[in-house]
């Protein structure tokens, strides 16, 4: 248990209202909250149910507003921040301590000599909450009152009620609400650990005007309403308990105990499975890693999600990021090491891998499935590449070859339309490399777009593209090799690109262009695109793109204009584009999302390029450490997307990202086998 927090965060404001929790429920659902219990984002709820796993997110049960009764004392537990500003009631206020029991978020709260806990945790492959809250000591008996506001809305929008009127039943051990004739249910049930009577009452009292402090910050509609559909009452006695279960099943578990020891069971069962591995390469234990390497084990698992169809049932795929993203093809690629074989599940990893390759199309994979039916995205010139350093990876971990003969025909089939041309003008040129780009499409990972502006369009043949597509072609030619197949066309395609790659070097300037063959020549700007040509290949055994000086000359540069705690900048902080900041409405935001912020999961690319020209795995590991440290900011326990790119590098963008937290496992792992 490495996330802690004592009254002095928890009861100022300041710090408990950005410090943010999460839960998952592995088919897409969540819940989030901030520590202070007061809403600052509308994809904060109890339950945020995948209605179509793992998308079709809607928010259900938004909060809990919870009135504690002790020596006839009334005691607000809970708090609200209005449009006009104030903020009341201030629960918050008494918090005693905060802290993280695997990824279940618990609060304690002290009223005189009473101790009252509230935990929050989901069932695992269901749109199920369950909020328990324990009587732990007093004197006296305690009244506890909960009042359940709820509403039915995608997790993206906001509400503003016009006489919407919901269809509220009381039934057997709770109450049934029905927003719409054709809405999913959503049931508010109770289980309690002793025989006192529980009384629902429901209610239908729209309270108007909660007010988001981060959606305000993002420049968007921040004010909203909430229906209070009922309250339950119950009198407790010390060690007894209250479990609030949310659900969109009519019939969950009720067996709060049970549910919970399931809950708590399998998660130590990923940690098991993390440390075995882990010990299977190099003399590591449980005590010899430090405490925030098992939350990003944890944290990993949130992101891995079911993904079903109806020619693959059992389809996995990777949520990119909470709150607002669903599973992106390339950051689904870059982060299934780290989130899967690097924490000794490989098994998932192949799901994941054999789930994509049912949406390969004209040698592409889909950017990113909407949430909502639509087709997927196609536009993105480097998903496919990273699959097959996933395939690869994946094959060094298992020696799968019957995976390998399955994805082989695909793989070929993917190489053949880059060289000869797909969607958005993906070719192979003259020299061997990549060109990718049309007008108005963003197709690498720097992907920032607003409206019709393009904020880095890249078109050309970027760096990482083509490290991309030599590594790509060294990868088939070891899998050739595997299966007994020619392997000659790929030697003469590898050949060809690793001695065009050297147009990308900048010898006045000690590093790769960014860009070249643009339209308006070569792109000098200083970004971190280039420390994946020192990364890859990532087979040792074929010859490097650059020198070992060329090398070395951009692990150095990178090391002092783009290296800070939290990742890499987007971009040098000398060029006149640079931005430091991001904030804004979506104008500014995306403005800046790639000219200058910090990225997380570049870390862990730069830590092994760093390994290759250096081999200091402990200088290595100090580039982590801050990393460790951020598990107790923004959302506990996770690593978030982006960091401003001037200090003291405030978190920004998702608070949970999937290739941040993977890349810090990969890492952490590339130099624990040091």
């Amino acid at each position: 248990m490495s996330v802690r927090f004592g009254k002095d965060i928890c009861r100022n404001l300041v710090t408990s209202e950005t410090r943010e929790w999460l839960v998952t429920n592995g088919i897409g659902g969540y819940a989030a909250g901030t520590i202070s219990g007061l809403l600052t984002r509308r994809y904060h709820g109890l339950l945020i149910a995948a209605l179509k796993p793992p998308t079709a997110r809607t928010l259900l049960l938004t909060k809990l507003n919870e009135t504690a009764t002790y020596n006839n004392v009334n005691y607000a537990l809970y708090g609200d921040r209005w449009a006009e500003r104030t903020i009341f009631p201030q629960g918050y206020e008494h918090i005693d301590k905060f802290f993280l029991v695997g990824t279940t978020p618990v609060w304690r709260y002290k009223l005189s000599d009473a101790l009252l806990e509230k935990r929050i945790w989901m069932q695992q492959g269901e749109n199920t909450t369950y909020i328990r809250y324990t009587f732990k000591r007093g004197s006296l008996p305690l009244k506890l009152s909960l009042n359940a506001l709820v509403n039915y809305r995608d997790h993206h929008s906001d509400t503003h009620t016009n006489n919407w009127q919901m269809q509220i039943d009381t039934i057997d051990t709770g109450i049934q609400i029905k927003p719409t004739p054709d809405a999913v249910n959503l049931y508010l049930l109770t289980s309690a650990s002793n025989d006192n009577k529980i009384t629902w009452k429901p209610d239908h009292v729209w309270q108007h005007n909660f007010s988001l402090a981060i959606e305000k910050y993002r420049g968007l509609i921040h004010c909203e309403d909430h229906l209070l559909a009922g309250t339950c009452t119950v009198t407790l006695n010390p060690e007894e308990s209250i479990t609030i279960i949310a659900s969109t099943k009519s019939n969950p578990n009720l067996d709060d105990k049970s549910a919970w020891k399931e809950q708590y069971n399998y998660e130590q069962e990923l940690l098991t499975k993390a440390y075995r591995t882990q010990a299977a390469s190099v003399e590591l234990n449980k005590s010899t890693n430090p405490a925030w390497i098992s939350n990003l084990v944890l944290a990993a698992n949130q992101f891995i999600v079911d993904r079903p169809t109806t020619s693959f049932p059992e389809g996995k795929t990777i949520i990119a990021g909470y709150p607002w993203f669903t599973d992106w093809g390339r950051d689904t690629m870059i982060s299934l090491s780290g989130l899967t074989l690097a924490i000794g599940r490989p098994s998932v990893a192949r799901l994941i891998l054999r789930t994509f390759a049912k949406y390969v199309d004209r040698g592409m994979l889909p950017n990113v499935f909407p949430d909502d039916p639509q087709a997927p995205n196609y536009n993105t010139v480097d998903a496919t590449l990273w699959y097959f350093e996933a395939v690869r990876a994946y094959y060094q971990c298992t020696q799968d070859r019957e995976l390998i003969e399955e994805l082989f025909p695909i793989l070929t089939g993917i190489i053949i339309d880059y060289s000869q041309g797909t969607r958005y003008n993906i070719y192979r040129d003259f020299d061997g490399l990549l060109y990718a780009g049309e007008a108005g499409f963003q197709l690498t990972w720097m992907d920032a777009k607003v409206e019709d502006w393009v904020v880095t369009p890249r078109i050309g043949k970027p760096v990482e593209i083509n490290a991309l597509w030599y590594n790509a072609l060294v990868i088939m030619m070891q899998l050739a090799k595997i299966l007994g197949e020619s392997e000659q066309k790929y030697t003469y395609l590898a050949r060809t690109a690793q001695k065009g790659f050297q147009r990308f070097w900048n010898d006045s300037l000690g590093y790769c262009y960014d860009v070249i063959d643009t339209s308006d020549g070569n792109d000098n700007s200083l970004r971190p695109n280039q420390i994946f040509a020192v990364c890859l290949p990532s087979l040792k055994e074929v010859p490097p793109l650059l020198s070992a000086n060329q090398q070395k000359s951009i692990v150095d540069i990178v090391s002092k204009e783009l290296v800070t705690p939290y990742g890499l900048r987007s971009l040098a902080s000398k060029h006149p584009d640079y931005q430091g900041h991001y904030g804004g409405d979506r104008l500014q935001r995306d403005g800046s999302y790639h000219q200058g912020t910090v990225w997380a999961w570049l870390i862990g690319h730069f830590v092994q390029a760093h390994l290759k020209v250096y081999q200091q795995p402990e200088v290595a590991l100090d580039f982590l450490t801050s990393m460790g440290e951020h598990l107790e900011t923004g959302c506990v326990g996770k690593i978030g997307e982006i960091f401003d790119g001037d200090p003291p590098f405030t978190p920004r963008g998702c608070f949970s990202q999937a290739w941040s937290v993977a890349e810090v496992l990969r890492s952490w792992q590339l130099i624990n086998e040091y």
